[in-house]
C-alpha cells in the first residue's frame, strides 16, 4: 500500500514546478516474524521519532506488521508540500477513526493526517500541546499552557478551552469523563500535584485529585484503575506510581515503583524507568511487570535474556495486540539516530532496526 500511494504522490507532484520529492527510506528487518492470528487486529505500526528540541528533526516511520518492511520519515515524504517536515518534538501519537493526530510540541501544532496514507488533512494550532484523546467526536489535547483544548473532529476546528492546572501532561478518558495529569515541570520545586477530573458532558472541570508531585504518564486498566506516574523532583522524592480509583475519584493505592512509562495490555502493566537523580548526576534504569489485577510486581522482567543491558537510555514501550510482543526503544545519546527493539512474550529480543532521533510513541494501524 505504502509503494503505492508514494508512487502516486509522485507522479501529482511532478508536474509542480521546483517541489522535490523526498524518498522513503526503506528496509526489510532481518529475523522479522510475526505469528499473527488470522483476523490480526493491527496491520502496521507507526513509530514518533521526537527529535531533539530547536533541531526540526521530528519524524515518522511505519512498520508494515506483514511484511516487516520498515520505512523511515514517512510523513515528509508523503507531505513534500509541508516545507518544514514534521517540525520540532513529535510529543504523541493516536488514532481516531480514519484520523492520525501527531502532536508537535515546540512548533506548536497538531498534525491531522490520513491515518492509512499519512497525507495530511490539517494542521491545528495549540501553543506547547502535549497529548491528545479522544470522546465521541471530540479531541482533547493538553497545552503546557495551562488548559485542554477541545477539538470538533468533524470539523477539525477548536470549540473550547477547559482550564487545568499548571503544565498538563498525559489526559486519559474513563467513562463520561477525563483525567489530566498536572506536572508543574516549568516551575520546580513548586511542582503540581494533582489529577484534574472534568465531566465531558459538561466540559468542566469538577474536581483535583491529589496525588504525587511532577506527575506525567497515564494509562488505564480493564478494571476501572488509572495508572498514574509521578516523576519526583529529581533529588530526594523519588519516582512513584500512583492508582487512582475512577469510580471513587480516589487514590487507591501507591506503588513504590519509578516509572518513565507505562503500557497496559491484558492484565500486565509494562514499566520502564529512567530516573534521573541530580546527587548522584546519573540516571537509574529499571524495567518492571506488574499484574495489574491484584497491582503486585512481578518477580521477572519482560526482557529476560539480559538484552537490556544493550538498551541505553529506554524511551518508548508499546505491545503487540495480536501477538503480545513487545516493542521498546533506545534513545541512545538523544541526538543520533535511535533503535527499536522487539521481544518476544517470553522476554527473548527477536530483532531490532534503526530509527530516528529519539524514537519515542506508537501508535497501532488497524486492519482494515
Amino acid at each position: 500500500m505504502m509503494y503505492r500511494l508514494l508512487i502516486a504522490i509522485c507522479l501529482l507532484a511532478a508536474c509542480r514546478k521546483g517541489v522535490t520529492i523526498p524518498r522513503v527510506e526503506t528496509q526489510g528487518i532481518p529475523g522479522f516474524q510475526r505469528a499473527a492470528p488470522l483476523e490480526a487486529t493491527a496491520a502496521g505500526l507507526y513509530l514518533l521519532n521526537e527529535g531533539n528540541m530547536n533541531m526540526n528533526k521530528a519524524s515518522l516511520d511505519y512498520l508494515d506488521l506483514q511484511t516487516g518492511q520498515y520505512h523511515r520519515r514517512v510523513f515528509t515524504a508523503y507531505n513534500p508540500e509541508v516545507t518544514k517536515g514534521l517540525g520540532d518534538v513529535g510529543n504523541y501519537i493516536a488514532i481516531y477513526g480514519s484520523m492520525m493526530y501527531i502532536v508537535v510540541n515546540n512548533s506548536n501544532k497538531v498534525e491531522v493526517v490520513d491515518a492509512a496514507t499519512c497525507r495530511r488533512i490539517k494542521q491545528l494550532n495549540v501553543n506547547q500541546c502535549r497529548y491528545v484523546d479522544f470522546y465521541k467526536n471530540k479531541a482533547y489535547i493538553t497545552s503546557n499552557d495551562g488548559y485542554v483544548a477541545v477539538v470538533d473532529t468533524a470539523t477539525l476546528t477548536i470549540v473550547n478551552e477547559i482550564k487545568t492546572g499548571r503544565n498538563p501532561e498525559q489526559l486519559v478518558v474513563a467513562g463520561s469523563k477525563l483525567y489530566v495529569a498536572n506536572s508543574g515541570g516549568y516551575s520546580p520545586p513548586n511542582y503540581e500535584k494533582t489529577i484534574s477530573v472534568i465531566d465531558l458532558h459538561t466540559g468542566q472541570e469538577i474536581k483535583r485529585i491529589e496525588a504525587g508531585i511532577n506527575l506525567h504518564r497515564m494509562a488505564l486498566d480493564a478494571y476501572g484503575d488509572l495508572y498514574v506516574t509521578s516523576r519526583g523532583d529529581y533529588y530526594t522524592v523519588p519516582s512513584r506510581i500512583y492508582v487512582i480509583d475512577t469510580r471513587t475519584d480516589t487514590v487507591k493505592q501507591t506503588l513504590e515503583i519509578a516509572a518513565s512509562n507505562l503500557f497496559i495490555h491484558k492484565d500486565l502493566a509494562y514499566i520502564y524507568s529512567v530516573e534521573w537523580s541530580y546527587l548522584t548526576g546519573g540516571n537509574t534504569i529499571s524495567y518492571t511487570l506488574l499484574n495489574v489485577k491484584n497491582e503486585t510486581k512481578l518477580d521477572r522482567n519482560f526482557i529476560a535474556d539480559g538484552t537490556e543491558k544493550n538498551i541505553r537510555i529506554p524511551y518508548g514501550i508499546a505491545v503487540d495486540p495480536d501477538t503480545d510482543d513487545v516493542y521498546v526503544t533506545d534513545a541512545k545519546d538523544y541526538v543520533t539516530p535511535g533503535t527499536l527493539h522487539c521481544y518476544d512474550k517470553t522476554g527473548k529480543r527477536k530483532w531490532s532496526v534503526m530509527t530516528g532521533d529519539i524514537p519515542a510513541h506508537f501508535v497501532f494501524l488497524k486492519n482494515k
